[in-house]
This record gives C-alpha cells, structure tokens and sequence, in this order.
C-alpha cells in the first residue's frame, strides 16, 4: 500500500546504527496520502505522495 502511484515511490530499507555502533534493520516510508484525482478524465481514489502533489503532476477533483 504505501507506493505512490504517480512516481513509484515506496518503502526504503537500510541499517539503524546505535550509539555503541550495533546495528539492525530500518524502513523508510514515504508520506503517502489517499487523495480524490482526475485519471484519465474520471475522478478517482489513489495514492500519491505528497511530493507528486505539490509539484502539480497529481490533478485533484474537487
């Protein structure tokens, strides 16, 4: 779930490292929002992140 379906952008995993330098696994997900949007001509419920939406390549229905 947590793809934007304009860019493609999802979860990204790396390493937590500690203080005491241990270390374990980590994720970062991006800020993905459910949003009302002009596809293909018909409003329609997707997902987006929020860097798809303040750069105008998600059109939003009102």
């Amino acid at each position: 779930m947590a793809k934007c379906d304009f860019c493609g952008k999802g979860v990204s995993f790396g390493i937590r490292v500690s203080h005491s330098h241990r270390r374990s696994n980590r994720t970062w997900k991006p800020n993905i929002r459910r949003v009302k949007a002009i596809v293909d001509g018909t409003p329609k419920r997707v997902y987006a992140c929020t860097r798809c939406l303040r750069s105008g390549k998600v059109t939003r229905a009102l």
